[in-house]
């Protein structure tokens, strides 16, 4: 059978169509697709409870203040229906969205400069609220720079050093150096190097003074081991000319490659997964030139020691032909090899990488490994990377062996998954969402597309990903590096914390305004501050205060916090308490200014002016306050704040001046120039509001801590 989308390497053939459409095995990919549902992120489902449940709050509000003002105050039509509008304009945070909006968009230039790109903006806050991140290991935890570190050859053991993928380096045997340049070299181990390079597809080229290579990051490793060894690369290439080769697949997991030499000798080189090559030989290569019966059980052995270090083992074989052997069968390979030896490849974990899942740990965040190496390499690099459960492993097999409720369980306490396939991924994501947990999945191939969608944020790998596992993602890895992952989780949470704080200093503000007009009303009052100044406080000046907090850096311990339930309220009690002490505070202060002028026998335009400027000033003392709500606001660094915070108060210093004292601007909002000593009034009530507000601060949080 052949899959639509599968690359022909040699021969001809014909075929008969079994299957298009939705029947290919792309077909059933795009099938999976459409039945997983693509979960709503936590932010939007909070907003739209937040949303839904203020709108109602301000209607019922709002036809209670129709039928008191009408029924018991008895108040004309037009100015109830003034008044109601002047409620509705103070209560609505009218540039809330658009704040919203700008906090998200701020987190994604942060973003963008960590490596990490958002496709949607949504999933900036949605990446911040995940509890577990399932990974690859090749790239994301490692370097992705393949090295040969050891080899095994007639029973003696190597090790090899070097840098990068330069085929200059070291080879030392019990602990002492080789000389790759003499005869110190010993046959079995040049032989083994030998058919490391000949059974190989790739090249190394050195550019800008660095080794790189062209092609599998693991042929070129064993290029390098062979340099490394003392082997001439070009000469050895053009002494043994390929005639045929077996391409690797991973059906039969391995390639050979059959090469001719200048004096007519011919031999097929073989290199593979231990447990295939091992099946097809009978011989195994001794000192000189000797041959030996194979001793499979020592070398199974062997290649339990090297991937129990994190190694990824190759095996390597050899057979001598005729010269007249031409084409390469699979036939020729099947057995009769003599086994050469085994070499181990590490991928060293990424130094950033063991930085960021320790970071992780002190979130609550759970980290899961996902890959298709074996399970003894996988556990090897979980111990150096530092995950949580490094000693147990689930093998794809034994995945698909688990009933539904098992795999629930072994889901939570295991965090190595090996020899996996990407379809395994979405019973993954589908069993931890099911258990409460917000996923966050790697990917990069087509196969991946159905976990990544389904996962409360797909992250797909910009450098080796492909477009469709690019195209439903809601994050773009621009490295491939699993510390930008991380960073990316930092800046979600970061956006989070200043969303809440938008939030948290526009509500409060708008209940004290709203309550104004309500108080007024119930009261029998004339309004202290007029339906379009209110307007002018909420769209501009308000608009500009709260926007200054979607530039507030990370917060200390952003990172040291569980992840919030995807069932956390917005706002808790403890807010709603605030906001109605917040609330009270403006009404006080709004009414006291207003009364203390009209005793003054200030005009009414000239009281509401006062008003008004106190309530913004009590707005932008609540924006210092709002900044630091878990520690106290009096110590330098809080008072400080940022450049944006700095410019947002001082353009809406600005903008009230120029309300106040500018004659077209008191045409338009009906206001009066102050005095100085009114001046010094308001900022004296703003400084005490704000004094009121740290003592509740400070008694909130003890009463907390008990």
């Amino acid at each position: 059978m052949a899959f639509s989308g599968t690359l022909v390497t040699r021969g001809s053939a014909k075929g008969v169509v079994i299957g298009i459409g939705e029947s290919t095995e792309v077909g059933r990919i795009s099938g999976m697709l459409e039945h997983v549902e693509e979960l709503t992120t936590p932010l939007l489902q909070q907003m739209d409870r937040f949303g839904r449940w203020l709108t109602g709050v301000i209607l019922l509000v709002a036809g209670l203040i129709l039928l008191l003002g009408s029924w018991w105050q008895h108040m004309p039509f037009n100015e109830l229906f003034i008044a109601v509008v002047g409620f509705s304009v103070a209560a609505i945070p009218e540039g809330l969205p658009a704040v919203l909006t700008i906090t998200l968009a701020v987190g994604v230039q942060a973003m963008a400069r960590r490596q990490a790109i958002i496709r949607r903006l949504p999933a900036i806050e949605a990446i911040g609220s995940v509890s577990v991140i399932c990974t690859d290991k090749t790239g994301t935890l490692t370097r992705n720079e393949m090295a040969v570190t050891s080899v095994v050859v007639a029973g003696e053991t190597y090790e090899v050093k070097g840098r990068g993928y330069s085929p200059v380096g070291q080879v030392f045997h019990d602990g002492a150096p080789l000389d790759s340049s003499g005869d110190n070299m010993p046959s079995p181990l040049a032989e083994a190097a030998r058919t490391a390079l000949l059974c190989n597809d790739s090249q190394l080229r050195k550019k800008e003074g660095d080794w790189q290579v062209e092609g599998d990051p693991m042929e070129g490793a064993l290029i390098a081991f062979a340099g490394r060894v003392g082997l001439d690369l070009e000469g050895e290439r053009a002494h043994w000319s390929r005639s045929d080769a077996i391409p690797f697949d991973s059906g039969h997991r391995f390639m050979a490659t059959l090469n001719h030499d200048h004096e007519e000798h011919a031999r097929i080189f073989v290199k593979g997964a231990p447990e295939q090559v091992l099946g097809m030989c009978d011989r195994e290569r001794g000192e000189g030139d000797r041959t030996l019966s194979l001793d499979a059980d020592y070398w199974w052995e062997q290649a339990e020691e090297m991937t129990s270090h994190g190694q990824r083992v190759l095996a390597l074989a050899e057979r001598p032909v005729e010269a007249s052997h031409v084409v390469l069968e699979h036939h020729d390979v099947e057995d009769g090899l003599i086994f050469q030896g085994l070499v181990g490849l590490s991928d060293p974990p990424r130094r950033e990488a063991i930085d960021a899942v320790a970071e992780c740990r002190r979130a609550g965040i759970r980290v899961k490994m996902i890959t298709g190496d074996h399970a003894g390499t996988a556990k090897a690099i979980a111990a150096q990377v530092g995950l949580e459960n490094s000693a147990d492993v689930i093998t794809g097999a034994e995945l698909e062996k688990l009933s539904d409720e098992e795999l629930k369980r072994a889901v939570l306490s295991t965090d190595i998954f090996a020899r996996s396939s990407p379809e395994h991924k979405l019973h993954l994501v589908e069993a931890l969402q099911s258990q409460g947990h917000s996923v966050a999945m790697t990917g990069d191939g087509v196969n991946d597309t159905p976990a990544l969608k389904r996962a409360d944020a797909g992250i797909a790998m910009g450098q080796k990903g492909s477009e469709a596992a690019k195209e439903v993602s809601d994050l773009v890895l621009a490295d491939d590096n699993f510390a930008s992952i991380v960073a990316a989780v930092r800046e979600g949470r970061t956006v989070y914390d200043n969303i809440k704080k938008v939030i948290s200093w526009t509500l409060p503000t708008n209940a004290g305004e709203a309550l104004t007009i309500i108080v007024a009303l119930l009261a029998g009052m004339t309004l202290p501050v007029t339906p379009i100044q209110i307007l002018w406080i909420n769209l501009v000046t308000a608009t500009s205060l709260g926007l200054a907090l979607a530039f507030e850096p990370t917060e200390k311990t952003a990172m040291q916090r569980p992840p919030r339930s995807r069932d956390d309220p917005l706002l808790s009690h403890g807010w709603l308490l605030y906001i109605a002490v917040v609330g009270l505070l403006f009404v006080v202060a709004v009414f006291g200014v207003y009364w203390f002028a009209i005793e003054r026998g200030h005009s009414v335009e000239s009281a509401r002016t006062m008003a008004m400027n106190t309530l913004v000033v009590l707005e932008i003392f609540q924006l210092f306050f709002i900044r630091n709500i878990q520690g106290s606001s009096l110590d330098w660094a809080a008072l400080k704040a940022t450049r944006p915070v700095w410019l947002a108060v001082g353009g809406v210093v600005v903008a009230q001046l120029a309300m106040t004292y500018l004659p077209f601007m008191q045409v338009i909002f009906a206001t009066e120039p102050l005095s100085l000593g009114d001046g010094g009034l308001i900022l004296a009530i703003g400084l005490l509001s704000y004094a009121v507000l740290e003592v509740y601060k400070l008694a909130w949080n003890r009463l907390a801590a008990r």
